[in-house]
């Protein structure tokens, strides 16, 4: 048996997610579909994260098995040949020990979140940023940021619908940087909840457009209850960045 990792780069709109779903569309299926069109081998393709519909990648790692070898330039076209009608494709392949496992190897978890923060909509990058029209105060947004960062109880920050068995994660570093006419939150940690990013980046859009104190963040996360905090923001502007292991 063959053990193959593979880097995915991909736009999630469009698509259900991840996971593979009965009667949607998922990014999972479209690999695994991809690999028995030239293999013939059904297979299971498990990734680091299993992101959310509209959510997109920069580099996705995942790996699965083969009873046959290919060669790993020859795989990677392989697969990308069979996904070139969708938004995913792969940009590195090898092949790895059968003990390397894209989810539990992993050591730590980035992304990226992406604000347009401009009165106008930018047509170019429409449906891959999230448009914000009034001014963000990225200093506010960094101190309400650094009270989340550390080992907590994060259910202010989890979906209703999280599967988790402990709201406790351990949030390792949140950035705030701005670029140009663009906000870009980064944020790392060994595993996250549901919605947990998206979750936390709406609450610091509340701070950063002036309806909330930096500190209302600490109150929020004190209260381990998601109806104290903000909105969730949509899934367009959030970005798997890269896993390291």
């Amino acid at each position: 048996m063959n053990r193959y990792k593979i880097t995915l780069e991909y736009l999630g709109n469009g698509y259900c997610g991840w996971q593979r779903q009965e009667n949607n569309l998922s990014l999972q299926q479209i690999i695994e579909d991809a690999i028995y069109a030239f293999s013939k081998e059904n297979v299971n393709v498990i990734a680091a994260g299993r992101t959310d519909s509209g959510v997109n990648a920069y580099e996705l790692v995942a790996h699965f098995d083969l009873r046959s070898y290919y060669e790993p330039r020859r795989l990677m076209h392989s697969i990308n040949h069979f996904c070139r009608m969708h938004t995913i494709g792969v940009i590195a392949a090898e092949i790895v020990s059968v003990d390397f496992h894209a989810r539990f190897s992993a050591k730590q978890r980035h992304y990226v979140y992406k604000i347009l923060n401009r009165p106008t909509v930018n047509i170019i990058k429409d449906g891959l940023v999230y448009w914000v029209r009034y001014p963000l105060n990225i200093t506010d947004m960094q101190i309400a940021a650094n009270y989340l960062i550390g080992k907590h109880d994060f259910s202010s920050f989890r979906a209703s619908e999280c599967q988790s068995k402990s709201p406790v994660k351990t949030l390792n570093k949140i950035e705030i940087i701005k670029v140009g006419d663009e906000i870009e939150i980064y944020v790392s940690a060994l595993s996250f909840l549901h919605n947990m990013v998206r979750n936390i980046v709406g609450n610091l859009i509340m701070v950063g457009k002036g309806a909330w104190p930096p500190d209302r963040i600490k109150q929020v996360l004190d209260a381990k209850d998601r109806t104290k905090g903000g909105p969730t923001a949509p899934p367009e502007g959030l970005y798997f960045l890269r896993v390291d292991y």
